[in-house]
């Protein structure tokens, strides 16, 4: 079975590095793979095992690359870009490769859209197409559309009406590779403070990922007198700003950036407290890994948490704002117990996002696809 996903590019980011642990674990004696990316590069891209086939469409990102790409229709894109006939292609995110992938001409190759971001008004949902009908009639063409939870298949059929084709399932993380990963040594010296308690993030740094919050959740609680150490994974655009904020309250020394990390479990499995501070989410994929490793979580009231945490029985779950989530972080770190509570938990409630289960739903749900066809 030939199947094409495509995907922006394999850059930072949670769906780049779900897609990845995705085909390396599907059956090569049932599936033929090929990843193609509108864009070349990407940090992601060298973890994609030998046996996957990779293209790129252009070998960079080009500015107003969204603006020029919704000059050509669809149809017109996908007969440029999509070179091979496939049983089925995957648009593995929302935006510019739904929309092309929605061109397909071939009747008997079967569509899917993966979606993964909550879409709260019609603006978003449009994201990639030259309009809110545009989007409307070219999800509309997709035999399976995929939902990475139930609260965002929810907003997204608020804006599309789709009566049949919708299913959701659950993000696949490679989770023995995970905790392998997690015990590899670190240097303890700059991770841990003598008495510290550590609290560990993950993410783009970008507004939605709500990072500049945790900073001043993190200088509110030093200021009330509570030892602690914050780090944040990874890259992005409001990293400056946030550091200038650090600089400018002289948090140097207990708010650390350590920048893009290929192992990040290994930092996750011995922080004290894992923060998830997003505005919006669609299934966090760094809050399932933290659960995988047995770290107790806390997060904002963001898509997917109940549906990994319930009300609050494996991790604590805030309101979505920056007082609640602050409210949280002081409370397990005055009640210990509570978080050793969710440390056993973590433990538990991460056996059920394993990858074996996860991706056989994959294969079960592209093998119903050719048997409709």
């Amino acid at each position: 079975m030939k199947v094409l996903f495509m995907i922006p590019t394999l850059s930072v980011g949670g769906a780049e590095k779900v897609l990845v642990n995705l085909v390396n674990l599907l059956n090569k004696k049932r599936f033929d793979i090929t990843v193609m990316a509108l864009f070349d590069g990407g940090v992601n891209r060298q973890f994609l095992s030998s046996d996957i086939k990779y293209v790129s469409c252009f070998k960079r990102q080009i500015r107003g690359n969204s603006h020029i790409l919704k000059i050509f229709s669809p149809k017109r894109l996908y007969r440029k870009l999509v070179k091979e006939k496939y049983d089925i292609i995957v648009s593995y995110l929302e935006g510019p490769t739904a929309r092309i992938v929605s061109g397909c001409p071939y009747a008997e190759c079967k569509i899917v859209s993966w979606i993964h971001c909550t879409m709260h008004n019609k603006k978003e949902f449009a994201v990639g197409f030259r309009n809110y009908n545009e989007a409307k009639s070219s999800y509309a063409k997709y035999d399976k559309c995929i939902f990475v939870s139930n609260e965002v298949q929810d907003h997204f059929l608020n804006f599309c009406k789709r009566d049949n084709g919708n299913e959701v399932l659950y993000n696949t993380n490679n989770s023995e590779k995970i905790i392998e990963m997690s015990y590899q040594p670190l240097d303890e010296a700059l991770f841990y403070n003598n008495t510290a308690f550590t609290i560990c993030a993950v993410g783009k740094i970008i507004p939605v990922k709500g990072f500049d919050r945790l900073a001043r959740i993190h200088k509110y609680l030093i200021n009330a007198g509570y030892n602690i150490q914050t780090f944040i994974l990874g890259i992005g655009s409001q990293e400056e700003e946030i550091k200038k904020y650090i600089q400018k309250n002289g948090l140097e020394e207990s708010f650390h950036f350590m920048g893009y990390q290929t192992n990040p479990y290994k930092y996750i499995r011995r922080a004290d407290l894992f923060v998830c501070s997003s505005i919006s989410e669609g299934f966090s994929t760094a809050v399932t890994e933290a659960l995988i490793v047995g770290t107790p979580v806390i997060t904002t009231d963001v898509s997917g948490m109940k549906e990994l945490l319930g009300d609050s029985e494996y991790g604590l779950i805030t309101d979505n704002d920056e007082s609640a989530l602050c409210e949280g972080i002081r409370y397990l770190l005055e009640n210990p117990s509570v978080l050793s509570e969710y440390k056993e938990k973590a433990v538990t409630r991460g056996e059920a996002f394993k990858s074996e289960q996860t991706v056989k739903n994959v294969e079960k749900m592209f093998l119903s696809l050719l048997e409709e066809r």
